[in-house]
């Protein structure tokens, strides 16, 4: 991803040369549509539908996406299935427009109906309740004011220390978080909210600017390794691999 290998999964695949056409705050929100899934935008749109909140709080975190550019600013979004078809129909045309990568919606569609599935053999008990919710979704709007960012930037930067720091907590919700909430009675994403909470202590303390740069560190050194001497180029590694292939000449009988 982005040439910095081992950060973050296979699977987000960014340009090659994105680093060199975004500035660093925009690369954040490039990286923010790759880690979507990963986005408390989108997980507390998921967790809020599945525990009743949809009618309230999905509105709410729609309008931070239509501010994005990423729902058309007259589209009524009211559940999930709302947030994706809205997704849906901007994706391409801002992926075209300003040069990101465009949203998989495909695959988060498939995601969002295994977890409303799932969520319907969960005892109310084991969701998160509707004050956790809306608690961490007051407090990402209240810290993006404060430092003067977008919501969406700043649950972005959430996004990419989620990826890299809880990487079994991208799926919130599974077969094997209802088993564990089964046995134990813990609130099946409760370590991810937990894990928002920490970040935000973290962007307060040091600034999103500071915290923002320390998620990029990884994609600033493969931007600056792309232009170390001892960096082979793809013609280099294609010329390597055709000599290596290459059958070895036999000697010459007397000589």
């Amino acid at each position: 991803m982005g040439g910095a290998e081992g950060a973050y999964p296979a699977e987000a695949q960014l340009p090659g040369d994105f680093l060199a056409r975004r500035t660093a705050g925009n690369a954040v929100e490039v990286l923010g549509v790759v880690a979507f899934r990963a986005s408390p935008v989108w997980v507390l749109a998921g967790m809020a539908d599945v525990c009743g909140l949809g009618r309230h709080l999905i509105p709410q975190i729609a309008d931070e996406l239509k501010k994005q550019g990423l729902i058309e600013s007259n589209a009524t979004v009211e559940s999930m299935d709302q947030v994706l078809d809205g997704l849906e129909r901007t994706s391409g045309r801002m992926a075209s427009a300003i040069n990101t990568p465009p949203l998989d919606v495909a695959s988060l569609r498939a995601e969002w109906n295994a977890i409303r599935e799932e969520a319907r053999r969960l005892q109310p008990s084991s969701l998160p309740s509707p004050e956790m919710i809306t608690g961490l979704w007051d407090r990402l709007r209240a810290e993006a004011a404060a430092q003067n960012r977008s919501v969406f930037e700043t649950s972005s930067a959430l996004a990419l220390s989620t990826i890299y720091s809880v990487p079994d907590g991208l799926r919130w919700l599974s077969a094997s978080a209802i088993a564990t909430a089964g046995r134990t009675g813990r609130v099946v994403g409760g370590a991810l909210l937990e894990h928002y909470q920490q970040t935000l202590d973290d962007v307060r303390r040091i600034g999103y600017a500071e915290y923002a740069s320390r998620q990029l560190t990884p994609y600033v050194r493969a931007a600056v390794a792309q232009f170390s001497p001892e960096q082979q180029t793809l013609t280099e590694r294609l010329l390597g691999r055709i000599r290596g292939t290459a059958a070895p000449s036999k000697p010459r009988e007397g000589g």
